[in-house]
């Protein structure tokens, strides 16, 4: 029954991403895709464009760049964002991973292993991807991989 799924998800997105996502990203009238083997919630689309994906292996939202758009059109500044330097923006946008040396400005509630929309000083969406340090590492590390980039805005 898509009601009980509609709440399901939108408690997750709530709990993963803070009180009120889950009705910004979620409207009333998804399509959820569920897993023929398990009936697992796998996939969610609105108006045929993905929104974002459950991962198998934690059960969490992992989100697409179109749910990364709806969030950043509703959701102030830094929220759920690592801000990178102009300079880096391009590669970022091909899906390249972003580097600690480049963030500029990131969410204070991001932990490693946090959903992350990644995105450029002037707000514009370059990528989604997961965490791999903590915002305050992001900030204070001038070496190594600070989000692994799942998939670039120029990559769909």
């Amino acid at each position: 029954m898509v009601s009980s799924d509609l709440y399901k998800i939108r408690r997750m997105a709530d709990y993963q991403f803070g009180t009120g996502v889950g009705e910004i990203l979620f409207p009333c009238d998804i399509t959820i895709e569920k897993s023929k083997s398990t009936g697992r919630i796998r996939r969610i689309y609105h108006q045929g464009k993905l929104i974002a994906t459950i991962r198998a292996s934690d059960g969490f939202i992992a989100l697409s760049i179109e749910g990364a758009r709806r969030l950043i059109k509703q959701l102030p500044k830094p929220k759920l964002r690592v801000v990178v330097k102009k300079e880096a923006s391009k590669f970022i946008r091909k899906g390249r991973n972003v580097f600690a040396k480049h963030v500029v400005e990131v969410d204070p509630e991001i932990r490693s292993g946090s959903e992350v929309i990644v995105v450029d000083e002037e707000d514009n969406l370059l990528a989604v991807g997961r965490a791999v340090l903590s915002s305050v590492e992001m900030m204070s590390f001038k070496r190594g991989v600070a989000v692994r980039v799942r998939r670039g805005e120029g990559g769909e």
